[in-house]
């Protein structure tokens, strides 16, 4: 009368209803750090501006110095007013490590003579390539 019949003995399953998230949690990590190495960060002068509209335009390459005049004439770089005497001194700074284009974002409204004045300071630091910003037609 030992053993009974295994058929009809009462089988008890025991789960812990717990599901292991650490593999999600890898991919997770995995995702994020792909994102960011592979994201391009773009700079920004910190202005709203209007660009004047071009029939010829050119893609330039992603490192650049930008340089944005606002409509009433102000001079900035990285969010701050550096003004055109400023200029020389940011560009020549920046060019020392490494040799970018410098990008002039003028609003369309600012005047010739501020965006060639910048120009001028650009090309005095040793800017070898000068370009200002515009929208496509």
């Amino acid at each position: 009368m030992g053993r009974g019949f295994p058929r009809y003995k009462k089988r008890m399953f025991h789960h812990d209803g717990e599901i292991n998230i650490s593999p999600l949690i890898d991919i997770v990590f995995i995702l994020l750090i792909f994102f960011i190495v592979t994201t391009v960060f773009v700079d920004e002068t910190g202005l709203e501006i209007e660009k004047p509209r071009a029939a010829t335009q050119q893609d330039i390459e992603r490192n650049s110095i930008l340089i944005g005049i606002d409509p009433q004439g102000a001079v900035h770089y990285n969010g701050r007013e550096i003004g055109i005497g400023g200029v020389r001194a940011v560009v020549g700074r920046l060019l020392r490590q490494e040799l970018m284009p410098v990008i002039i974002q003028a609003d369309r409204r600012t005047p010739t003579d501020r965006t060639i004045a910048v120009l001028d300071e650009a090309r005095s630091a040793g800017a070898e390539q000068v370009f200002v910003s515009t929208l496509s037609e």
